[in-house]
C-alpha cells in the first residue's frame, strides 16, 4: 500500500478555513454599512464617505463600504499582521480593481496609528472589550473621538444580560454550510468583570476546530461605556436597541431606547455623536 492510500483522509475540520467559519457565524457586513449609512445619515444630515474600521480582522466591513460607489473610501486597523494577510487576498483582491484601490489597510495598534480624520469609525464584534480598565477605555474612546470629523460618529457594539455573565456554551447550527458555530463562555470573574470565551466549531461529518479563537475582555455595561464616551469628549452616546419580531426574537432592526428591555442576553450598538 502507498504512503498516499494509507493516509488518513481530511476531515471537514482539516479543510476548513476559520475566519471564513468566522464570517458566516457572527458577521453580516451587508446589514452593518446599511445600518452606519442610514443612521449617519439621520443624525447629521449628509452622507459618510470616510470610513475606518479598527480592529478590522479580514476588513470585510471595509470592502462591503467601498462597494456602496465610486466616492466611498475604507481605513482598516489591526494588529494582527497575518488576519490582515488573509483579508488582502480573500476580500479585498476580490473587489473590482476600483474598489480595491479605495480600502486601506494598516497593520498598526489602534492606540497610535495615524490616519486622516474620517466621518465614521467603527469597532465591532466587541473588539474593544480588550481594554480592561476604565482609564484604558476612555483612551481609546479619546483617540476615536480625535479622529473623527467635527460632525463625526463612532459607532461600537456590546452585550450583555444575565446569561452573559454565566459560564456557559451556545450552539448555532448553520446546515446550509454544514457546521455549527460553538460560543463558549468559558471564565467568568463577577469581581472584575473578565471573561473569557472560544469560539469552536463542529462539523457534520463530527470532526471540530476547538478554540478557533479565543478572547479575555471584561464585560462592560452600557452605563459604563456610554459614561466613558462622554468623558473622552462625545457630547452625547445612544444605545440603538434591537427591535423584537411576532415570537419574541430579535428583528434586526435597532433604534434610539433610554431603557432597553431585561432580555437574558442581549447585543446592542452604543452610537457616539462628536
Amino acid at each position: 500500500m502507498s504512503a498516499k492510500s494509507a493516509s488518513k483522509p481530511q476531515t471537514m475540520a482539516d479543510q476548513a478555513d476559520i475566519h471564513e467559519l468566522y464570517e458566516l457565524s457572527v458577521q453580516n457586513v451587508e446589514n452593518e454599512v446599511e445600518f452606519l449609512q442610514t443612521t449617519f445619515k439621520t443624525l447629521t444630515g449628509r452622507t459618510a464617505y470616510l470610513f475606518r474600521e479598527d480592529f478590522c480582522g479580514t476588513a470585510a466591513a471595509s470592502c462591503q463600504w467601498v462597494r456602496q460607489g465610486d466616492e466611498y473610501q475604507a481605513i482598516g486597523v489591526d494588529i494582527e499582521p497575518s488576519v490582515l494577510e488573509w483579508g488582502r487576498v480573500n476580500r479585498v483582491s476580490r473587489l473590482d480593481s476600483e474598489d480595491r484601490a479605495r480600502v486601506s489597510l494598516i497593520e498598526s495598534d489602534v492606540m497610535t496609528v495615524e490616519t486622516p480624520k474620517v466621518d465614521l469609525l467603527a469597532a465591532f464584534n466587541f473588539s474593544y472589550f480588550i481594554f480592561d480598565t476604565r482609564d484604558s477605555l476612555r483612551a481609546y474612546f479619546k483617540q476615536a473621538f480625535d479622529v473623527i470629523k467635527d460632525d463625526g460618529v463612532f459607532f461600537c457594539d456590546m452585550f450583555g444580560g444575565p446569561e452573559a455573565q454565566e459560564e456557559t456554551k451556545e450552539k448555532t447550527k448553520h446546515k446550509k454550510h454544514g457546521f455549527s458555530y460553538i460560543w463558549h463562555q468559558a471564565k467568568f470573574h463577577p469581581i472584575t468583570n473578565f471573561i473569557r470565551c472560544h469560539i469552536h466549531f463542529k462539523f457534520k461529518d463530527g470532526s471540530k476546530l476547538k478554540k478557533a479563537f479565543t478572547y479575555e475582555w471584561r464585560l462592560w455595561s452600557a452605563p459604563e461605556i456610554r459614561e466613558l464616551l462622554l468623558e473622552a469628549g462625545f457630547r452625547k452616546a445612544t444605545v440603538y436597541w434591537e427591535g423584537e419580531d411576532e415570537d419574541g426574537d430579535g428583528n434586526g432592526e435597532f433604534t434610539p431606547d433610554e431603557k432597553g428591555v431585561a432580555d437574558l442576553a442581549w447585543i446592542a450598538y452604543i452610537v457616539a455623536e462628536k
